[in-house]
């Protein structure tokens, strides 16, 4: 039986975002992996966690702040693909198959955050990230 938060797109893109990131960076140097590798897998892991950590907090207020700071992972992990790729780390059709789904995870999380609260307090938050 799956969590909560496993059932959520929002939460199921942020974990094929972060497995894809771990897939490039596997293929990396031991310099590259020990640097920008590490902070990037950590950055992309720790969206999902924090998606995660707030629906089983308990409380509206503690999911809202957890996928708030699940936004800043996001722009962290932004941040180092940033960098990977100007450090020639990442290919053009790396970015191709990446940057959609990471442009994609921004909105769905400021949606994900806009519908927790809005149920009841016995109902889990709405999912309006799923493409239904």
């Amino acid at each position: 039986m799956k969590s909560n938060f496993e059932n959520l797109r929002v939460y199921q893109l942020s974990e094929e975002i972060a497995d894809r990131i771990w897939d490039l960076v596997m293929d990396w140097d031991y310099f590259a992996k020990d640097t920008v590798g590490k902070q990037v897998v950590r950055a992309a892991d720790s969206v999902g966690a924090n998606i995660a950590e707030g629906e089983g907090r308990g409380s509206y207020a503690d999911n809202r702040r957890f996928v708030r700071t699940a936004r800043g992972s996001l722009n962290e992990t932004k941040h180092f693909l940033r960098r990977a790729f100007r450090r020639k780390l990442l290919k053009e059709e790396d970015v191709k198959r990446l940057k959609p789904l990471v442009d994609e995870l921004g909105p769905k999380l400021n949606k994900y955050l806009k519908s927790i609260g809005t149920g009841r307090a016995t109902q889990p938050p709405l999912d309006p990230t799923t493409d239904d």
